[in-house]
C-alpha cells in the first residue's frame, strides 16, 4: 500500500499551522501549569515585599493604638482631675480644629486598599486627638497663670501617710452606717491609722475653726485654702495647731482618734467647695500616678460601710 503525499503549498501550509497550534497550546498549558505552581522571580520579590509591607503595618498599628492609649489617659486626667480645679468646661471638637486632614485619595490607587483605608482612619484619629489636646493644654496653661495661688493652696495630697493606699477605708458617697445601720451619705473618706498618727495639711491655708467635742465628729480641724477650698479633719485625738494660724501643705495639725460618733481610730477627711463637700479622690492628682490614682477611685467605690 502507499500513498500519495500531498506536496502542494494549501497542503503545506495547513501542516505547518497545525505544528505551530499544537506547540503555542502545549506552551500556554507548561506557562499556566508553571506559573500556578512555581513564582517567578519579581512575583517572588513582590511576595516579599507585601510581607514586609505587612509587618510595618502591623507595627504602625501598634504604635498607633499606644499612643491612643496615652491621648485618652491625657483627656481622663484633663475631664476629671483638671477641670475640676479650675470649674471650666471640656473644650468641644469643632471644625476649626479637625481642620488642616487631607484625604488620602492618592493612595486609595495602590494595592491593598483595605489596609491603607484603615491607616488613614487610624491616622486621621490620632491628628485629631492631637490637636484637641493641644488646645486644651493651651487652654489650661492659661487658667494655670491666671489661678497660680489658688493652685498652691487646693488639698491636693492625702491627709495621712498612705503611699500603699491600703489606709483607705471608706469613700465618698452612699454608704451603710456602723451604729446605726441604714444607709447614708457620706461626705468624706475615711482613713484608717492608729491612734497618735499625724494627720497632715493637705494644701496651704489658715485654720478657720478647732472644735473639741464628743458627739458627731469629735474633735475636727477645718482649714480655709482661699478661693472657696476647704477641708475638714474629724475624730481627732488631739491638735498640734491653732485656731487662726497659718499653715503649709504637709505640715502636721493633728493626731488621729476615735472621738465623736465613731467605732474605730481613724480620720474622716472632707474638702469643701463653696460650702459643698466634693470627692476628696478628685484632689489627690499631687502624689498619684495614673495607676494608683485609679486604684484609689476603686477602693473609694467598693468600700460599703463608713466609720462614723
Amino acid at each position: 500500500q502507499y500513498h500519495q503525499i500531498d506536496k502542494s503549498f494549501r497542503a503545506r501550509f495547513f501542516r505547518i499551522l497545525l505544528w505551530t497550534g499544537s506547540s503555542v497550546v502545549l506552551g500556554l498549558l507548561i506557562i499556566v501549569f508553571y506559573s500556578f505552581f512555581f513564582d517567578t522571580p519579581r512575583e517572588r520579590e513582590l511576595r516579599q515585599e507585601n510581607i514586609s509591607l505587612l509587618e510595618d503595618y502591623r507595627f504602625l498599628n501598634e504604635k498607633y493604638l499606644r499612643i491612643d492609649t496615652v491621648l485618652n489617659e491625657l483627656q481622663n486626667i484633663d475631664q476629671n482631675i483638671y477641670r475640676t480645679i479650675f470649674e471650666t468646661e471640656p473644650i468641644k471638637a469643632s471644625d476649626d480644629l479637625l481642620s488642616g486632614f487631607e484625604n488620602y485619595y492618592n493612595l486609595l490607587n495602590r494595592e491593598s486598599k483595605a489596609i491603607v483605608k484603615e491607616t488613614k482612619k487610624s491616622l486621621d484619629n490620632i491628628f485629631q486627638g492631637v490637636k484637641l489636646t493641644e488646645a486644651e493644654y493651651y487652654y489650661l496653661k492659661e487658667n494655670t497663670n491666671d489661678k497660680a495661688t489658688v493652685l498652691s493652696n487646693i488639698p491636693a495630697i492625702q491627709p495621712i501617710h498612705n503611699p500603699d493606699l491600703s489606709r483607705l477605708a471608706s469613700g465618698y458617697g452612699n454608704k451603710m452606717h456602723p451604729i446605726y445601720k441604714i444607709v447614708r451619705f457620706h461626705e468624706g473618706i475615711d482613713f484608717t491609722a492608729p491612734t497618735g498618727t499625724e494627720v497632715i495639711a493637705a494644701g496651704n491655708g489658715i485654720v478657720r475653726e478647732l472644735e473639741r467635742t464628743k458627739r458627731g465628729r469629735g474633735n475636727s480641724i477645718i482649714i480655709d485654702h482661699g478661693g472657696g477650698y476647704e477641708s475638714v479633719y474629724c475624730h481627732l485625738d488631739g491638735f498640734k495647731v491653732k485656731q487662726g494660724q497659718l499653715v503649709k501643705r504637709g505640715d502636721i495639725i493633728g493626731l488621729v482618734g476615735s472621738t465623736g460618733l465613731s467605732v474605730a481610730p481613724h480620720l474622716h477627711y472632707e474638702v469643701r467647695l463653696k460650702g459643698k463637700t466634693v470627692n476628696p479622690v478628685n484632689y489627690f492628682f499631687l502624689e498619684l500616678d495614673p495607676k494608683n490614682y485609679n486604684k484609689m477611685i476603686e477602693l473609694s467605690i467598693n468600700s460599703g460601710q463608713s466609720f462614723d
